[in-house]
């Protein structure tokens, strides 16, 4: 298999380091610069000029806006805004929703839906994650009851959504049958977040960010064209939305920046010998973690070369996610442990510690959650062990 890119892929390449160049505004490459969190308004901002070079939506076909690219030229564009440290764009409807409207929805969802989350004007939250329904998703309490007049009615709770307080519509798992096996009654539906009883509560994140909320549901009255699929077939759904969000979820190109993050921070931290740089236990801990994010990076072409044959991704995406959140996890713990004390800087004031260093505390507070979104990784082993090992079904 060639793992090798083409010399019209390395334009590209080329192309889009000229179009990051010129086209990140001032104010985002400072915050680039230190890796620091971006906000909302900022993360749309970007949006905004990435819809406007045609960029927005890699993976979408021609036929519904997208630029129909073959899966190297998403792998690179991709890989060169993670190397570049803009901001991540929200991936609910490009990523999640979007593609799921084009595979399961009506021709009047798809005209409804998808031009506004291209162009940005409508912002997507996910309501997957219940208090007593994680990774066991089929678990999920909320109802969604028919009341005879063409509408559901949802009741219930779901937690750890994402950017709730910023979103238009938020897309749910609701159960609308009980009688059956757990994930024979789920149903999936497409809620503004305005309609009257739903109530977003925003709270704090160990990253200090206000990233995730709970949202209630009280007598919510939706629309039964607002069903995506069929009734009591959201099962289904679920496992092809999960399959988008896995989709390059390696971030081989974030964890290169933030290996290239470390060796900065261990070369300008001084000791009484010289740099940290220099102490052979140091350079050792990154020499494993180079070698560690090389295997990850060259299991991800192989991914994306098959990609290019035509192959539907596998259980490979999972080998993927686990090693890729697994290894930007290490990269911050051992940020944290070459800064020492310089680590505590989340409880001290601004400038109490160089600039290269301020965000990592927050940032590995943040990432702790890279195991579990996107489907745990105790989820994702579970599907190694009965898709490649052949071991009976947890």
């Amino acid at each position: 298999m060639d793992l090798s890119f083409s010399a019209e892929h390395d334009a590209f390449r080329a192309e889009v380091r000229a179009f990051l160049k010129t086209n990140l505004p001032p104010h985002l490459r400072a915050k680039a610069d230190v890796d620091a969190h971006f906000e909302m308004p900022e993360i749309m901002e970007w949006h905004r000029i990435l819809y406007k070079k045609g960029w927005v939506a890699p993976h979408w076909p021609n036929e519904h806006g997208g630029p129909g690219w073959d899966a190297a030229r998403r792998f690179i564009l991709t890989e060169e805004l993670e190397l570049a440290g803009t901001p991540g764009l929200s991936p609910f409807g490009l990523i999640m929703v979007g593609p799921l409207i084009m595979q399961f929805g009506t021709d009047a969802q798809k005209a409804r839906f998808l031009p506004k989350i291209l162009s940005g004007e409508e912002v997507w939250c996910q309501g997957y994650s219940e208090p007593n329904a994680g990774s066991d998703l089929a678990s999920l309490k909320l109802r969604a009851d028919d009341d005879g007049k063409g509408n559901f009615v949802l009741n219930g709770q779901k937690t750890w959504t994402t950017y709730a307080q910023y979103a238009d519509w938020i897309f749910v798992l609701a159960r609308t049958d009980s009688s059956g096996p757990k994930h024979k009654g789920i149903s999936f539906l497409l809620v503004p977040m305005k309609t009257k009883g739903l109530v977003v509560k925003p709270f704090l994140s160990i990253g200090n960010t206000l990233a995730f909320s709970e949202t209630f549901f009280e007598d919510v009255l939706v629309p039964r064209e607002n069903l995506v699929g069929p009734l009591h077939g959201g099962w289904s759904l679920a496992k092809a939305l999960l399959g988008h969000e896995r989709t390059f979820i390696a971030s081989v190109g974030a964890s290169t920046r933030l290996l290239a993050r470390v060796k900065r921070i261990a070369a300008e931290t001084r000791t009484p010998a010289g740099v940290l740089f220099d102490d052979p236990i140091v350079r050792a801990k990154i020499a494993a973690m180079e070698i560690k994010l090389e295997g990850l990076r060259m299991a991800n072409y192989r991914a994306i070369a098959g990609a290019q044959l035509g192959h539907a991704p596998g259980p490979e995406s999972s080998l993927l996610k686990i090693r890729g959140s697994e290894i930007l996890q290490q990269l911050f713990e051992l940020a944290m442990s070459i800064m020492g004390h310089d680590s505590l800087s989340w409880f001290n004031g601004a400038s109490s510690v160089p600039p290269i260093e301020e965000w990592v505390p927050s940032q590995w507070a943040y990432y702790r959650a890279s195991t579990i979104y996107g489907g745990s990784n105790e989820i994702q082993r579970n599907v190694i062990a009965k898709m490649i090992l052949n071991l009976p079904g947890a």
